[in-house]
């Protein structure tokens, strides 16, 4: 967990390596983790939001050896089709796939999946996009949905808008934004807030739920003094 920890605090510097390294074939390695992220129920921890944001700063920075435009296209094509294979794996499988376990471990807890569901009831279909910008849950959406037969076209409509949205909001924040002196010396930092903005929509509820809890129990405490 360390150095998947590591890995994500300072995926700018290991990008580099991986374009030094491999070159063109760069691309090939950004398609796969994106892919892998989004169409493999039991791989939601991949880093995918400082990911995108990274590769636009390195696109930016290496403009000779990483298109944006041909990362924009890749990555909105690796996304949406992630999804849609997410949402084949839970149509088809189903909850069985959540008992799969690597090392021992399995990396599907049933309060992630509980949190997708909640997500579902609020939001509807447009989960499948507020869920592209929460770490886990977007892994889990496509999958829950598929679980829950949400109709296809319905589920395309949402993950190729969702795709879109994230893709190209994160990868050219990162472009431009990224070429700012501060960003590049604090990346460590820049992508601590990324993940808090992109938790918040989970966060604010689970807080929201438990200031209410919190506050029936000191009222149902307050009764049952007054009726003593």
């Amino acid at each position: 967990m360390m150095e998947l920890f590591d890995f994500i605090m300072h995926i700018d510097d290991h990008l580099k390596v991986i374009l030094d390294d491999y070159g063109i074939w760069v691309y090939a390695i950004l398609f796969a983790i994106i892919f892998v992220e989004t169409g493999v129920v039991i791989m939601p921890f991949l880093p995918g939001d400082s990911l995108l944001f990274a590769t636009g700063m390195l696109a930016a920075q290496f403009p000779d050896s990483l298109n944006i435009w041909i990362v924009l296209v890749l990555l909105l094509i690796a996304a949406i089709a992630g999804d849609a294979v997410n949402y084949a794996i839970g149509r088809y499988f189903g909850m069985r796939v959540t008992n799969i376990k690597i090392f021992g471990k399995s990396f599907i807890k049933p309060e992630h999946i509980e949190k997708t569901h909640a997500f579902y009831e609020k939001y509807g279909p447009t989960t499948i996009i507020i869920a592209r910008f929460i770490p886990i849950v977007r892994t889990l959406a496509p999958f829950v949905g598929g679980v829950g037969k949400m109709k296809y076209s319905t589920f395309l409509t949402y993950n190729v808008l969702g795709a879109f949205l994230w893709v190209v909001s994160l990868t050219l924040a990162g472009f431009y934004l990224g070429q700012i002196s501060f960003v590049k010396e604090n990346f460590g930092k820049v992508v601590l807030i990324i993940i808090g903005l992109s938790i918040l929509p989970a966060v604010i509820p689970l807080l929201k739920h438990w200031i209410s809890k919190r506050r029936k129990k000191k009222a149902d405490a307050e009764q049952t003094n007054s009726e003593i």
